[in-house]
């Protein structure tokens, strides 16, 4: 059951509106060769681009997972632009480097991979890296997303945090650089140590976003794992947002498949709506991202969510 920790920011960020901001709900990828097999797509969907409009005629939102595993390209955002409705809105996930994630030398442009080589090592992390080749990748970053940025279709820049980035003064400070990084595009932020939510923590932790309007990325994910984070529902900006990751026993698993192979059941949907209206009801905008990408698991549950919050 999620745990609502929004009255303890109220006072900290604005007076408390009860009136619902907008919530706009997606799922994090469109293109999971699963989803593609699964027939969710009508059989007249049978290139990207086909897919893309269909999606975004479903969905005003979607997570784009692929920027986390290689830099983009911007003749790919220009298409992904001219494919959506004009209020249409990507978040995007951080390269892996940046959120200190494991990345394959292979993965960086092949005018940087020179400089990286010389640690020796097939995957390199932020600390091997000379912090001029980061800020070059960080360059080509938003160079590549400056097509949707001038679309105005960028909502937020997702920082998901590994396991061993636990709750510390270097830590914050290095979100503090990341979101200063990204600017003039917003960050949200995800944590997958424990330390950080910890009821001894939890307070520090959300205070310290709200102090600099940061959006807390709440999350639904199995609990008893070292990477475990409560459902806490907490808005530290104007911008709330949720990811559902499911709640499948094999969140250990090396096969993303088996860790977000779970489906939401009515009941569970249900109860997920009625807590997201109150999280809205504490930001303007509310982003809610069903990440249990297995087939048209997440595509299912984001329209019956959709559904049961349209109904209110």
């Amino acid at each position: 059951m999620a745990v609502a920790a929004a009255a303890l920011l109220r006072s900290l960020r604005r007076p408390y509106h009860a009136v619902m901001g907008q919530i706009q709900v997606g799922t994090a990828s469109w293109t999971d060769k699963t989803l593609i097999d699964s027939g969710w797509y009508p059989p007249e969907a049978t290139t990207p681009e086909k897919r893309l409009r269909y999606y975004a005629r479903q969905f005003p939102l979607v997570e784009v997972d692929s920027t986390y595993y290689a830099l983009p390209a911007a003749q790919t955002a220009a298409t992904w632009a001219e494919r959506t409705p004009v209020s249409f809105t990507f978040n995007i996930k951080a390269f892996s480097l940046f959120t200190q994630h494991p990345t394959p030398v292979k993965a960086l442009p092949a005018d940087l991979r020179e400089a990286v080589a010389k640690t020796g090592k097939d995957r390199v992390y932020l600390k091997d890296v000379d912090p001029e080749v980061t800020g070059q990748a960080w360059d080509r970053f938003h160079a590549a997303l400056e097509p949707l940025r001038q679309a105005g279709k960028i909502g937020a820049i997702l920082l998901q945090f590994p396991p061993w980035f636990p709750i510390s003064r270097a830590n914050k400070d290095y979100i503090v650089a990341c979101a200063e990084r990204a600017a003039p595009l917003r960050v949200c932020v995800e944590f997958r140590n424990r330390t950080w939510m910890t009821p001894r923590n939890q307070q520090e932790t959300l205070e310290f976003l709200a102090g600099r309007q940061l959006p807390y990325v709440c999350v639904d994910m199995p609990q008893g794992y070292s990477s475990s984070i409560p459902p806490v529902l907490a808005a530290t900006s104007d911008l709330a947002l949720v990811r559902l990751h499911g709640h499948s026993d094999k969140w250990d698993s090396k096969d993303i498949h088996e860790r977000f192979g779970y489906r939401y059941s009515g009941e569970e949907l249900d109860e997920w709506a009625a807590n997201i209206r109150g999280l809205a009801s504490s930001a303007e905008l509310t982003h809610v991202l069903f990440n249990n990408c297995y087939r048209d698991y997440a595509q299912v549950n984001a329209q019956q969510l959709t559904e049961r919050l349209n109904e209110s």
